[in-house]
């Protein structure tokens, strides 16, 4: 992963852990349900970003140099596993 989207993923984390830390003060606080369920909304959302990123990442380094090598069979896998998990949603 290239250190500039490294820097822009971990600063995005930090953002997460902060929402994720007020998502635990509103429950703890009793706060209106819509609330919360709009506050879960937006870290899903960034951590959907997050993913985004680092598949991008992945896609365009580690698979590429899979399928130019050996390792094919490996990038294949690793693809659909992750085509799989998205069809989950």
């Amino acid at each position: 992963m290239k250190k500039e989207l490294k820097t822009k993923i971990e600063r995005q984390l930090k953002v997460i852990e902060g929402q994720v830390r007020g998502l635990q003060k509103m429950v703890t606080e009793d706060k209106y349900c819509i609330d919360v369920i709009t506050q879960t909304s937006a870290i899903r959302n960034s951590l959907g970003s997050v993913e985004e990123k680092v598949l991008e990442s992945h896609l365009s380094t580690c698979a590429v140099k899979q399928m130019k090598g050996k390792n094919q069979d490996k990038a294949i896998k690793e693809i659909l596993a992750v085509y799989k998990l998205a069809k989950r949603k």
